[in-house]
């Protein structure tokens, strides 16, 4: 048995986090903490923009084609057709739009949302299928710690992923198409000098809608 797969045997559960964006000014709450209207607030853009990413919103026409266009052809793909460097795009086009951190955790070395966890899922649920929210994009985006080889953590991150939106789609009627999973395993640790650590354990939900629902 290898370190690292020692100390994943040591862990009591694994941890599900959503990273934390500056459209959010308070810590990252603890499972069944948080609010919807906390969600709400994180993942709403702070000024209607001139471009949209939002399905039902068409696009201006000061948009970016390109992007727009691979937006809109990952949506119902399976999280696990991504390639790396569709990975990487996503990654990059995400990194500036609202997102919000989540505490969620998970049965040990499994993809089951843990009971503790159901009123944070809850509270991101009514979020995203609020008056505020519904209609735009969304991507999910699982990650891992260093723990485990590179192929299961990968795995893991993108089950996790899939879970959160089987969850959304099928218990409060957010739109699959809405929804863009990803996994990005231990690749993009959120505390490289850690890797160990919980807190790269975590789902980042972004809103890749740049005009918020109540102002189209």
């Amino acid at each position: 048995m290898t370190r690292k797969t020692a100390a994943r045997h040591r862990a009591p559960l694994g941890a599900f986090m959503l990273g934390l964006g500056a459209a959010l000014p308070f810590a990252a709450a603890s499972a069944g903490e948080v609010t919807s209207d906390q969600i709400v607030r994180a993942l709403t853009p702070n000024k209607p923009l001139t471009r949209s990413l939002s399905a039902a919103q068409p696009a201006a026409a000061t948009a970016d084609p390109a992007q727009i266009k691979f937006v809109d052809g990952l949506r119902n793909r399976p999280t696990r057709s991504l390639s790396s460097a569709e990975r990487t795009q996503i990654a990059e086009i995400t990194k500036d739009k609202p997102n919000i951190d989540l505490e969620i955790t998970f049965d040990y070395n499994s993809a089951t949302i843990s009971r503790q966890a159901a009123p944070a899922v809850e509270a991101l649920g009514k979020a995203l299928s609020s008056a505020d929210l519904k209609g735009a994009t969304f991507v999910v985006a699982g990650h891992t710690d260093s723990v485990g080889s590179d192929t299961f953590n990968q795995d893991l991150s993108e089950r996790r992923a899939d879970t959160i939106k089987r969850v959304l789609v099928e218990k409060y009627g957010i739109t699959g198409a809405d929804l863009v999973t990803v996994g990005y395993g231990e690749s993009r640790l959120k505390d490289p000098a850690h890797p160990d650590s919980g807190v790269n354990r975590r789902v980042q939900v972004v809103n890749m809608s740049d005009q918020s629902a109540a102002a189209k």
